[in-house]
């Protein structure tokens, strides 16, 4: 699992007996959601200590910063930093269990394995992947699509539509397709049009999306008086296609499950919802959350302001890349309030992640 660079309590040496209150203490908050006591670790754990001696070892916690104590009440929650140093050094993952995701190993990955056989669109395997695993865990399901800028391009064609209207359709090698309705200047003959592809293709096929977007660029500042009709047709049209921002648009985000955030009493405020569910609606953030995640190893946590955006202060998102052809080209992750069981989400993610990308490997040799 990688670190957060932001909070770092790898320096606080606790005691066997303090990482066993600190792992009890976080386990009751979890599963009952409110401040817990030292009477209620006594009582609901195995630590076999006294409330007295319990209370204690709560102090040292709460100066270590571990802890703290909501308002007035005389339970305590984990705070970030207690957060992360649970999961970085007392964490144990193991594979999913059956206890709160409600299904074991095996017959998940069948179920995921199932869903996603027979399915050849990219779009509806990544879908049905973050689907499966927001059904799962019960919290948002978020994915980054993969990026084209690398792929080659097969061919383009330009489709004449209504109202000064240009349908373009790019084809890459990777089996993406990626439509878009372009605004033209004036109407185009048919003729025009496929003279412009043909041109287009023989120019620019077989070369990679990023290489031909910066050729495109050059090109559209030289004088257009200067090129050949079916030249400026393709200038104009693919210019438009391959923009910084369409290609932007295209390396998109997405989202399952937003609506299981609803019923959680972290959410409870009614500004705190509106600005999560605003950001998945822009995704911008998610994107470049997802994007911190990309070139790591392993599982990727952030929790609360590690993550760097206000919205997801309350949050945690666990995330982790998948590979195509052992290639990372996407990554796969959860959105949920910090409060939650990580060992067995982090499972759920690793697992997903995993299918997902021995999916679109099968699909892209199809």
């Amino acid at each position: 699992m990688a670190e957060s660079e932001n909070i770092n309590p790898g320096n606080i040496n606790l005691s066997e007996r303090a990482q066993s209150v600190l792992k009890g203490l976080i386990r009751c908050y979890v599963d009952g959601g409110a401040p817990v006591g030292s009477r209620t670790l006594a009582k609901e754990t195995d630590l076999a200590l006294s409330p007295a001696t319990i209370r204690n070892v709560m102090v040292d916690l709460e100066d270590y910063g571990l802890i703290h104590a909501p308002h007035t009440s005389a339970g305590r929650v984990p705070t970030i930093k207690g957060y992360r140093f649970f999961i970085n050094s007392l964490l144990k993952v193991g594979p999913i269990a059956n206890k709160s995701l409600g299904c074991s190993p095996g017959p998940y990955m069948r179920q995921m394995t199932e869903r996603l056989s027979g399915i050849s669109d990219q779009t509806s395997i990544l879908t049905g992947a973050t689907e499966m695993l927001s059904q799962i865990t019960s919290f948002a399901g978020i994915v980054s699509t993969p990026s084209n800028s690398h792929a080659q391009i097969r061919q383009i064609e330009f489709l004449n539509l209504s109202e000064k209207r240009v349908l373009t359709i790019l084809i890459t090698d990777d089996g993406q397709v990626q439509n878009k309705v372009l605004s033209a200047h004036r109407e185009y003959s048919e003729s025009e049009l496929i003279e412009a592809a043909n041109f287009f293709n023989a120019k620019y096929s077989a070369q990679s999306v990023h290489g031909v977007r910066a050729q495109l660029s050059a090109h559209m500042k030289q004088d257009h008086k200067n090129m050949h009709r079916e030249m400026r047709t393709a200038m104009k049209m693919a210019g438009q296609l391959f923009d910084d921002k369409a290609i932007q648009a295209n390396e998109n985000v997405l989202v399952s499950g937003e609506n299981n955030l609803l019923s959680i009493p972290e959410f409870s405020e009614l500004n705190k919802l509106r600005q999560l569910f605003d950001t998945f609606k822009t995704k911008q953030v998610l994107f470049d959350l997802l994007q911190k995640s990309m070139f790591t190893e392993g599982i990727n946590i952030f929790i609360g302001e590690e993550s760097g955006y206000e919205p997801f202060r309350d949050c945690s998102v666990i995330a982790a890349s998948y590979e195509v052809d052992h290639k990372k080209v996407g990554v796969l992750g959860v959105i949920r309030p910090t409060r939650m069981q990580y060992d067995e989400v982090i499972s759920a993610v690793d697992v997903t992640a995993k299918l997902l990308g021995s999916a679109l490997s099968f699909n892209s040799t199809q």
